[in-house]
């Protein structure tokens, strides 16, 4: 069991605030996807979906990645935290790198919204939304039990 320092532990609450807040924002932003796929290009809808998707991304899930990396780093580098001899941190480490991944489709994909020349359908979408669950479970199943 490893004992963090209180300045630890206030990085590592951040951390998890902020991941979970960037997991929230990924898990429903290819969700409005799904529903912006049903409305018109220059519909009232259609423009109120691209409101809510930009400030979904750009005040939330990208100042949520920005400090959830900042904390991760911090976390990563403090003595003793990791075992870097230790395999679980390299499946770990993919996953985190999937999650930007995604984060940087997702930004594409909002970005063609906001120009109307989406082309995917909202099924793409919906198999989509379930990439940031997958990654997910490895990422807290890698740092939780370290296998």
């Amino acid at each position: 069991m490893i004992v963090l320092l209180p300045w630890a532990r206030w990085i590592l609450a951040l951390h998890v605030i902020a991941v979970i807040a960037w997991m929230s924002g990924l898990f429903y932003l290819p969700r409005l996807f799904v529903y912006h796929c049903e409305t018109a290009p220059g519909s009232t809808e259609s423009e109120r979906f691209k409101v809510m998707e930009r400030r979904l991304l750009r005040a939330i899930i990208n100042p949520a990645m920005v400090v959830a990396f900042a904390c991760g780093a911090a976390l990563a580098a403090t003595p003793g935290l990791i075992d870097w001899s230790a395999g679980w941190w390299h499946a770990k480490l993919a996953g985190v790198i999937g999650m930007f991944a995604f984060h940087g489709a997702c930004a594409r994909w909002r970005r063609a919204f906001a120009d109307d020349r989406n082309t995917r359908s909202a099924r793409f979408y919906r198999l989509a939304n379930e990439v940031p669950t997958l990654l997910m479970i490895l990422i807290v199943v890698m740092i939780i039990v370290r296998p």
